[in-house]
């Protein structure tokens, strides 16, 4: 029987989206292989989380709990979770923060290679392959792998999150403390209660069209009027380096790359550097005044207009609409 598992993320308790799509990247690759599911989650305080994987459609959830894992650690973490990879055909985890620091980890104690920032994985003929953008979003490459485990991220907003009706049994194995290397005694979380970049479902981005910092408020404010939890804010390079926000909200070649259902650039030239980091967006929105900038070429819709006064406009309506869910 094909083992494929699924890495969660959980922090503070809580399922990330992010794993819920990856379960469903691993739904595919069972469906072509006949495999059986595990969800591998670590940390402390892992019930709630636990139940909701239960019902994604996986057929186990396998949790490292305890005290000794209540804060991220790469070394510990990994070396547990390789223990529990032994004899898999294949491990998955979202393309976030902590997937890009953790599976290459994880990968290197199974002595397998790693793709990251998969946007499609398959599995045909005995083998896994997973695709991904490359120089710089204008070509996919496909990969296969040669060794076993196939070890990928995959990047967030790029599946449905699962969401089925299961009831996998729950088996819990104790957190080693012994291999703790270091011990995280405090986060400092920056904008706390955002919605992080990559996983939003809107990503409302400015550039130097804005002219000046403070009016970034026009930007926060059409963010706003989606509702809490839906929409992230973004910045070109030229903001970000001109020191009005900062590089966590960057998006582009240097910067993050996200796939949100909806991506409306404003004031954006639309820099190869900064379409490195957003042209895989479902649905793109372009609002400049110049009619030649290269953003309309990406854009599915584009606004050739004032952006002070097209966004504000553009917000009132949103907020409407909003109001009336």
């Amino acid at each position: 029987m094909t083992k494929i598992i699924v890495l969660a993320e959980v922090r503070a308790g809580q399922l990330k989206r992010p794993s819920l799509e990856t379960v469903t990247a691993a739904l595919q690759l069972a469906a072509s292989t006949g495999g059986q599911i595990t969800a591998l989650a670590c940390g402390n305080g892992l019930d709630a989380a636990c139940a909701e994987l239960a019902k994604s459609g996986v057929h186990q959830v396998v949790a490292i709990d305890g005290q000794a894992f209540a804060s991220y650690s790469g070394d510990a973490w990994a070396k547990a979770i390789a223990g529990q990879c032994q004899g898999a055909a294949a491990v998955l985890m979202a393309h976030t923060a902590m997937g890009k620091d953790l599976l290459p980890r994880v990968a290197a104690l199974l002595g397998t290679g790693i793709v990251t920032d998969a946007v499609a994985v398959q599995a045909a003929g005995g083998s896994f392959t997973a695709t991904k953008p490359v120089l710089a979003g204008k070509a996919a490459l496909t990969v296969r792998a040669l060794k076993a485990p196939f070890v990928a991220t995959v990047r967030p907003n790029n599946f449905a999150a699962a969401a089925g009706t299961g009831n996998a049994p729950v088996v819990k194995q104790p957190a080693p403390a012994s291999d703790l290397l270091s011990v995280v005694k405090e986060i400092v979380a920056a904008g706390g209660g955002k919605t992080p970049l990559q996983e939003a479902k809107v990503v409302v981005a400015g550039g130097r069209g804005l002219k000046e910092p403070q009016h970034f408020k026009l930007i926060e404010d059409l963010a706003a009027a989606f509702g809490p939890g839906v929409a992230a804010v973004g910045a070109s390079r030229a903001v970000v380096d001109a020191g009005w926000r900062p590089h966590s909200e960057q998006v582009g070649q240097t910067g993050k790359v996200v796939s949100p259902p909806l991506y409306i650039a404003i004031g954006i030239s639309g820099a190869i550097q900064h379409l490195a980091g957003m042209r895989t967006a479902r649905t793109i929105v372009a609002i400049n005044k110049d009619a030649d900038a290269p953003i309309f070429k990406v854009a599915d819709y584009g606004i050739v207009g004032d952006a002070f006064e097209v966004v504000p406009a553009l917000t009132a309506a949103i907020a409407a609409v909003v109001s009336q869910k």
